[in-house]
């Protein structure tokens, strides 16, 4: 697991991001919250995204795919809005073929929301910004109502 280097949206200070922590990402100059966006194989799949301490908005996508193109800038700016909330993992169908089997992928994208490895909304195809949103919304306050009533 390598990781990635992200650049501060507040202070554009240069920031080393392990796919993995137990924490989340903070600037290392400004200390705000750094999106936190990694890559994921059928490898690594449960250090990134299932024990991740934050829950996880899960892209299952293919390099060919033109609408997995077109939604992943989207899904990068939920990821910024949402630092020190949600990470955001993009996983290749073609080289995560397990991942892929395990969640029952038929078409792609297919969008997840993940809160310690359960699977709270699924979404295919893709979708504006705003529908995103909504769409991501509704899945963490559904999980956080659950919760409060257990």
């Amino acid at each position: 697991m390598e990781s990635e280097i992200v650049t501060c949206p507040h202070c554009s200070t240069r920031n080393r991001v392990p796919p993995a922590a137990i924490g989340k990402p903070r600037c290392a100059n400004c200390h705000q919250w750094l999106p936190w966006i990694a890559a994921a194989g059928d490898g690594d799949f449960a250090d990134i995204a299932e024990n991740s301490s934050v829950p996880v908005l899960v892209d299952l996508w293919a390099p060919w795919c033109g609408p997995c193109r077109m939604v992943s800038p989207a899904l990068e700016q939920l990821a910024t809005e949402r630092a020190g909330q949600l990470k955001l993992v993009k996983v290749d169908v073609d080289t995560a073929p397990e991942t892929s089997r395990r969640f029952s992928v038929q078409a792609v994208p297919t969008l997840l929301v993940l809160d310690q490895g359960r699977v709270l909304r699924r979404q295919s195809g893709a979708a504006p910004v705003a529908a995103l949103r909504h769409w991501l919304d509704e899945a963490l306050m559904e999980d956080e109502s659950k919760e409060a009533r257990s």
